[in-house]
């Protein structure tokens, strides 16, 4: 332990010169500069050279500070001396504890997290983010550590939490874990790769970033350091951390350590018995004095003096139990009895009187034989040694030496139960004789040593035998003799007595402690196991006594009495009498301490080094301790102390120290501290309720200063406090003081005060589910603090009546903060615009809008946090989840109100910013979609009170939507049309550049505008751009060939239902209700445009030509891809989805096939006329009429003289070029191929048609040779152009075919025998012609 050393001497010496300065009232005395002494009546050195300086007549207000000044030093040194003699308390508490031991099954603390520690997190995970480490990671993990920094690092509730010291790096570790389950449970599975893989990678690299670039192993030695520290503490860490707690200063508690001998266990077990006597003599007399503390039941008084002895009794019993020196290997031989007799009974003392028997001792001798001298007859080779034994002991002898050189430095070692052994050592030598037996014995030794003999080798004389010519035989050898730990001391004492030693004699003494309360004086004689007397030292007292007159021998004085016994025993020394004496004080429990009447006035005069030298240590440090001050806080009493308020103060100012310390305690103590407390609330008699009523109160005050105190804590005392202000004696005491019935009611409304206030902020007190489990436990505490008593547990109605309540209020808190912490956004974005305009501007429409959605998104990022870590704490929290579950079933429930609530406050503000929006306007549906899509897939808020008020609010301005987007279309398709040119769009807008659209939010689709006024609504639509299209339009649509009108339409159709789609109206009825109406609008609006289409294209081949120079214009192709998209986007707009029958998709296919079939026959019939036009032409040929005869002279006479060309083949060359310029448009332009092959089957067959007709109309004319070359050359490219065009031969060759083939087939025959034949032209194929045709 500590001893004096040189530091302490210089400590002193600082000390004496401080005090020079102040006269001490009395000697050992110690008076601090900043001190005033009351007998002097002045004040302190300082402060008078100040006043003297002052005028004579000081001002009132000098006068008050200085008053003020002498009032704060004399509190201070109040305070001083409070905390020494606290310290004093705890100290003995350290020293010997028999009550408690540091506790190994607390929850070990983690380091918590400083506002410096979360800087440099946020700056490692911003270094990450910002690409600047060497960590790889995926998007998906960087999404992941971007929300973490975002939503938990940043958040100022972490800060907040932080600065109270509520978080540890195991709460950031856990919240980001949970963070990240939910999302990587969200990604598709990857074969060879679990996601419990994916999980720990993620964490393994979270680890990495947090940590950064500091060494791990010196992290691990720091987190082992201060686990170690948390753990168990050794006796000096826990001095240590006293002095810290009280501000002890280093040389005080080595002068109070010294002082105390607290490293002297014996002083300190007595005393324990000491202060055991003391508490009971205290009950003793408040039981004849009456001096009973206020209970709450007059019969309670006699019970509290059961309870103050029997808990004196406990302590003594556990004292009992104690090993007489503590990590000694000497067990003591128990008495049979648990108690102190001598005080607690003293009746049965006959029947608890020691015997001899009890008293047993067993001493460890260690004998150590050195050398011999003086051995000079014997020759130098002779062999020597010698041998050891105790009476009554075995025999050892030691190596073999020459007689020229005796040396050993031999151990024999010896067990003894003889306080006064006889040691015997002989020296032999070998006999050299042929019969002799036995070796030859040249001296030997008697010793008795005693615990109290020289342990140093000593040189004694030897007893010679005959044998031996050498008379001055020494041999040097040293014994020493351990003293056993139930002897406390030993030695020579002259005695005198009544009952025992009645003779005046001197003996040999030994105190024996048989057990903690059990102690006798025996002596003893030589060789003896037994005591041959012995003094049971209960209920005796020793102190100094003056020398005897007629008792010759013996020195120093003192005596044990006892009523009717008087014990005198004197000592050769002064010195030797203190220690006895002291060993006695410790022995007897006495609360009277002797004091050596001349002994203190030597060791105190100025010459009294001589006699300080013949003081025991123990003696001069206690003197010492007197010197410096410290005297009286040694010997006072402690049960003349209040040790209610004591503890009180030491427990508040270790709370202060612990959550001031670098672990995150939430209120724990640590096992070290719980350890002194338990001691000294055991060891003093602190009431167990007066203990947890001041913790909890110190408790309440840290938490409503900000400290994070762990609701299970308060839990554990309140339900200590309240078990016992309620008679369930929850640490055996059944009396119950007033004001501990008060204190516990006033506290009782403090906590619920406070409990409610924490459910009111749980997002602030329980930021992300931290402290884990806290929430839980605060409903638990409530709902135990709303009990009338301890029994009767309260309705479950009236605990949620309770927290209802506060989530109101969390409510209108919450919403308040996000409020304000939009405004201070919406202010920052100002500044940052760097507009002063915008200040003092009033907000518009538009930015109300902004900000509501805006606010809106906080809301829902509330709202989620809330159901992510507090909707299930109560009953997924650690501990036993399905009691959890019974008790906090409906917590669940009051969240939803909590959330219906804090949406009904949002809807307010979301109503009042709807209503100044313009009626125009429809901008406010992304608000819409932002709210409906959270509260759809919330299984709690979906249709609930808000929810129903948006659909509410926003049915009729959907339903408005749409009548107003289905007049404007419907206005756009009869206007469009109206000035329709029928152009492909590709070929309108290939030379124009695209017009942007508004950007489409991937998660709120943008509302498409109304394009034009609608007739007779006052309301101003907004203008939509010119059409063109966008540059996804490809993706949607299949063809571009269709017209401005239809494909704005269709367009804005789609647009119109997507966004409907997107709505995701929740309520089904009108979401059906909405589909149909925009299935049937998109219906009407393709008919309408169906039946337009139709009309012009009847209007537009009306007044086409009706010659070989007609041709398949653009805008014709155009309206048929205008019936291709109708019919697509009918499929798509108009059909009934979830397996319900497509009645409108059918409805507007069969006008679309009706239509479509009406422009082909329109079409075919076109063709018709232009081939009938044709016919008409050749028809002048006809046999018999003049104007064949004519055209036929003319011809002749003509190419007599003159190369004529072959008449008609221009008329036929026209026809089949149109033909084939027709097929090749309609080809290239219409997207229907189906279209295209039924209009060639049907112009095929109405043409042939016609030639057979024609024909037949002549069967009794022979054709001219002019009609035949063209009629064979229409027929034979028709039908080569329709076949090239995949009209199936059925088609092809059917009877009118044939007819018209072999009509034509005859004629041929008949005109090649005529003059002139038919100059090449045949019906039969020839490759000439094919050349011909290219």
């Amino acid at each position: 332990m500590l001893d004096p050393s040189s530091s302490e001497e210089e400590s002193d010496g600082i000390v004496e010169e401080e005090c020079k300065e102040a006269t001490a009232p009395q000697a050992g005395t110690r008076i601090s500069p900043s001190r005033t002494t009351e007998s002097q009546g002045g004040l302190a050195p300082s402060s008078s050279s100040r006043s003297s300086a002052r005028p004579t007549s000081p001002s009132p207000s000098a006068v008050s500070e200085e008053k003020e000044d002498l009032e704060k030093l004399q509190r201070e040194e109040e305070e001083r001396k409070k905390k020494l003699q606290l310290y004093v308390f705890v100290m003995r508490c350290v020293a010997y504890p028999f009550n408690a031991k540091q506790p190994t099954d607390m929850a070990r603390r983690q380091q918590k997290i400083t506002k410096q520690q979360l800087q440099q997190t946020k700056d490692r995970f911003q270094a990450f983010l910002n690409g600047d480490t060497q960590i790889v990671a995926d998007e998906a993990f960087i999404n992941a550590v971007q929300s973490y920094h975002e939503v938990f690092l940043k958040s100022d509730r972490v800060a907040k939490m932080v600065q109270s010291g509520g978080f540890s790096a195991n709460d950031f570790r856990e919240v980001f874990k949970r963070h990240i389950e939910k999302r990587v449970r969200s990604l598709p599975e990857i074969d060879g790769l679990s996601k419990e893989t994916v999980l720990s990678s993620w964490m393994a690299k979270f680890d990495t970033i947090y940590r950064g670039d500091e060494d791990p192993r010196k992290a691990q030695q720091r987190m082992t350091a201060s686990a170690a520290s948390e753990l168990i503490l050794s006796k000096d860490q826990l001095y240590e951390m006293f002095q810290n707690i009280l501000g002890i200063k280093k040389f005080e508690h080595q002068l109070l350590y010294q002082a105390c001998q607290l490293d002297n266990l014996d002083e300190q077990a007595a005393q324990i018995r000491r202060e055991l006597d003391g508490r009971l003599q205290m009950a003793d007399q408040i039981a004849r004095g009456g001096k009973f503390p206020k209970f709450v039941s007059k019969e309670m008084e006699a019970m509290y003096i059961e309870e103050l002895k029997s808990s004196v009794n406990q302590l003594m019993a556990n004292l009992e139990s104690m090993p007489v020196s503590k990590g000694g290997e000497f067990k003591l031989q128990k008495m049979k009895r648990g108690h102190n007799t001598s005080i607690i009974d003293m009746g049965q003392e006959d029947e608890n009187t020691l015997s001899k028997s009890d008293v047993v001792l067993s001493f460890t001798l260690e004998v150590v034989i050195m050398e011999v001298q003086g051995l000079k007859s014997l020759a130098p080779n002779r062999i020597v040694y010698c041998t050891m034994e105790v009476e009554g002991g075995e025999k050892l002898q030691t190596d073999q030496a020459e007689a020229s050189k005796p040396t050993w430095g031999t151990q024999g070692d010896f067990t003894t139960t003889h306080p006064l052994p006889g040691v015997k050592v002989k020296l032999f030598t070998e006999s050299t004789g042929v019969l002799a037996l036995e070796d030859k014995e040249l001296g030997r030794v008697v010793l008795h040593p005693t615990p109290n003999s020289p342990k140093q080798s000593e040189l004694h004389k030897m007893t010679v035998t005959k044998a031996c010519p050498d008379q001055d035989l020494r041999i040097k050898l040293a014994i020493r003799m351990d003293k056993p730990q139930n002897m406390k001391h030993c030695g020579y004492l002259w005695a005198f007595g009544k009952n025992v030693w009645k003779r005046w004699k001197k003996r040999f003494f030994v105190l024996v402690q048989v057990s903690q309360y059990t102690f006798a004086m025996c002596s003893y004689r030589e060789k003896k196991s037994e005591p041959q007397e012995l003094l049971q030292l209960d209920g005796y007292t020793v102190d100094y006594s003056d020398p005897q007159p007629g008792l010759d021998g013996g020195r120093a004085f003192f005596n044990a009495v006892k009523e009717g016994d008087t014990v005198m025993f004197a000592s050769d020394d002064e010195q030797d009498r203190i220690l006895w004496v002291q060993a006695m004080y410790r022995a007897t429990g006495q609360s009277h301490k002797p004091v050596p009447p001349t002994q203190v006035q030597k060791l105190n005069s100025k010459g009294g080094a001589s006699a300080q030298m013949d003081a025991p240590i123990s003696q001069f440090y206690a003197d010492r301790a007197q010197k410096h001050g410290m005297d009286e806080f040694i010997s006072a009493n402690p049960c003349s102390f209040d040790h209610a308020s004591l503890f009180e103060m030491v427990q508040r100012l270790t709370l202060d120290h612990r959550l001031n310390d670098t672990f995150c305690c939430l209120g724990w103590f640590s096992p070290g501290q719980v350890f002194v407390l338990d001691e000294y609330c055991a060891r003093n008699g602190v009431r167990g309720c007066h203990r947890h009523l001041c913790y909890l109160r110190d408790l309440l005050e840290r938490a409503e200063s900000g400290a994070i105190i762990d609701p299970t804590l308060l839990h554990y005392s309140f339900a200590f406090c309240a078990s016992h202000v309620h008679g369930n004696r929850p640490d055996g005491l059944t009396t119950v003081k007033v004001d501990e019935k008060e204190r516990f009611e006033d506290i009782k409304e403090r906590l619920r005060v406070i409990l409610e206030n924490q459910i009111v902020h749980f997002r602030y007190f329980f930021p992300f589910g931290r402290p884990e489990g806290a929430l839980k436990a605060t409903l638990s505490l409530l709902e135990r603090v709303l009990m009338k008593d301890i029994v009767t547990p309260v309705p479950p109605e009236e605990v949620k009546g309770v927290i209802r309540k506060c989530l109101e209020q969390a409510a209108q808190l919450n919403y308040e903060r996000i409020k304000e912490y939009a405004k201070i956004e919406v202010e920052k974005g100002q500044k940052d615009q760097k507009d002063p305009e915008n200040v003092g501007r009033l907000v518009t429409p538009a930015k109300k809008l902004e900000e509501t959605i805006r606010l809106a998104e906080l809301v829902i990022e509330v709202l989620q946090q809330n159901q992510e870590h507090h909707a299930e704490a109560a009953v997924t929290s650690s501990g036993d989840q399905s009691q959890g579950k019974e008790a906090f079933a409906w917590w669940t429930d009051l969240m939803v109100e909590h959330a219906e609530n804090f949406l009904a406050l949002y809807a307010i503000d979301m109503d009042a910013a709807l209503e100044i929006q313009s009626p125009e306007s429809w901008d406010s549906f992304p608000l819409f979609q932002l709210l409906n899509d959270f509260l759809r897939a919330d299984y709690h808020l979906c249709n609930g009170k808000f929810h129903k008020h948006l659909q509410d609010l926003y049915a009729p301005l959907v339903v408005r939507y749409v009548d107003l987007m289905e007049s404007s279309i419907a206005q756009s398709i009869h206007k469009g049309f109206e000035r329709e040119s029928w152009e492909p769009v590709k070929s309108l807008t290939s030379n124009l550049p695209n017009v942007n659209l508004p950007n489409v939010n991937l998660q709120i689709p943008k509302v498409p505008n109304l394009p034009v006024p609608v007739a007779g609504l006052s309301v101003n639509l907004p203008q939509m751009p010119s059409f063109s299209t966008p540059s996804w339009m490809a993706a949607i649509y299949d063809s571009d060939n269709g017209s401005g009108t239809s494909e704005d339409l269709f367009w804005k159709l789609d647009a119109l239902q997507t966004f409907i789609r997107d709505l995701h109206w929740p309520e089904e009825e009108f979401a059906k209700h909405l589909e149909s109406r925009i299935q049937l609008m998109s219906s009407n609006m393709i008919e309408n445009c169906v039946k337009r289409t139709r009309m012009a294209f009847e209007s537009k081949l009306t007044k086409s030509s009706k010659s070989t120079d007609f041709r398949i214009s653009p805008t014709l192709c155009t309206m048929f891809n205008v019936m291709v998209d109708a019919k697509d986007q009918s499929a798509k707009l108009c059909a009934m989805e979830m397996g319900q029958e497509k009645q409108y998709h059918s409805q507007i296919d069969e006008l679309i096939e009706e239509s479509v079939k009406d422009m082909i026959q329109f079409l075919v019939a076109k063709f018709v006329a232009i081939l009938d036009g044709v016919l008409a032409k050749i028809s002048r040929y006809d046999e018999g009429t003049l104007f064949s005869s004519f055209l036929s002279f003319t011809v002749k006479a003509a190419s007599k003289y003159v190369d004529v060309p072959k008449p008609g083949m221009d008329v036929a060359d026209g026809y089949v070029t149109f033909v084939r310029h027709s097929q090749d448009i309609l080809r290239d332009k219409v997207n229907e191929e189906v279209y295209i092959e039924r209009l060639f089957d049907q112009w095929y067959t109405a043409t042939m048609n016609l030639l057979g007709t024609w024909l037949t109309e002549r069967m009794d004319q022979q054709l001219h040779v002019y009609q035949l070359k063209i009629l064979i050359r229409i027929t034979k490219k028709k039908y080569r152009d329709f076949r090239l065009q995949g009209v199936l031969d059925s088609t092809l060759n059917s009877k009118m075919y044939d007819t018209v083939r072999n009509r034509l087939t005859l004629e041929e025959a008949t005109a090649s025998v005529r003059e002139g034949g038919m100059q090449g032209i045949s019906m039969k194929d020839s490759d000439e012609e094919d050349e011909d045709d290219d």
